[in-house]
């Protein structure tokens, strides 16, 4: 009997790189409603960030589950990684900004109703950093996706993991910040600022931690840079006209750039002497 090493050597001889990746399967997925050529680069440009997303959820799920074992430093590299993703999703606003009002228009009547306002996984990647809305289940079309936010709701988020980190380490975070409702907006709290006040004041006492604080600044920052090209490239094709998913669009767009994850972290930097 061929042992667990010749078994792979053999079953690795047959793998090639296009079997690995399923590229025909792949390449295979795009399937434009009308004959115009910049349907093509749409359906890439969106299909090309579900992926960058689905990468990113991998790594914010991993990191989460390493905050909750007290495992930071494999956890800051998965969410040193998700910055990269997220890097790869701001940098393809740039190619889909070179279609113009009227290339879009062409095949913009054979959305239908379709919208990245529907995008299952950006809703996924929202919930896990906390901000957190039953009404973006209600409005998801896709029953398994729904299911996923649905679940999501009833988990702490990353923030949570890294408060429950945080006390454990040491500092005093309130008990209604630690035993909260996961489905309930968080609410700010002062005690929470001064924990990582004290973080801030003193980094090479708590260099780990305050490692993390960045990493977690650079997602919402990034996230945050992704939403402001998305709007932009908006406002460059369509102007200030409905979004096809029935939203208002760039004013929508705009409005969410109010929007903030870990707020104590932002609100804190005014402390900072």
């Amino acid at each position: 009997m061929p042992g667990v090493r010749e078994h792979v050597a053999q079953a690795g001889r047959s793998v090639t790189y296009d079997s690995y990746l399923r590229v025909a399967e792949l390449t295979a997925c795009q399937h434009p409603l009308s004959d115009e050529h910049d349907e093509m680069l749409f359906i890439i440009i969106h299909q090309a960030t579900e992926l960058w997303l689905k990468l990113s959820l991998h790594e914010l799920s991993g990191a989460r589950e390493l905050l909750r074992d007290d495992a930071l430093d494999p956890a800051l590299k998965m969410l040193a990684r998700v910055t990269r993703a997220q890097a790869q999703m701001i940098q393809s606003w740039d190619a889909l900004a070179t279609m113009t009002p009227s290339d879009y228009h062409r095949f913009r009547p054979f959305l239908g109703s379709s919208s990245g306002f529907q995008s299952g996984q950006y809703r996924l990647l929202e919930f896990m950093l906390g901000a957190r809305s039953r009404r973006m289940i209600d409005a998801q079309p896709n029953a398994a996706l729904a299911r996923r936010l649905e679940q999501e709701l009833a988990r702490p988020s990353l923030y949570d993991e890294v408060l429950r980190l945080l006390c454990r380490r040491g500092f005093d975070i309130p008990r209604d910040s630690l035993e909260r409702d996961h489905a309930a907006d968080y609410r700010p709290a002062p005690e929470v600022e001064s924990c990582w006040l004290r973080i801030y004041e003193e980094p090479e006492a708590n260099w780990p931690l305050y490692e993390l604080a960045e990493k977690l600044v650079d997602i919402e920052n990034d996230l945050q840079r992704w939403r402001f090209a998305h709007l932009k490239t908006v406002e460059r094709i369509i102007g200030f006209k409905k979004g096809t998913g029935g939203t208002s669009g760039a004013a929508y767009l705009e409005s969410v750039l109010k929007q903030r994850f870990f707020p104590e972290l932002l609100s804190v930097r005014t402390l900072v002497q």
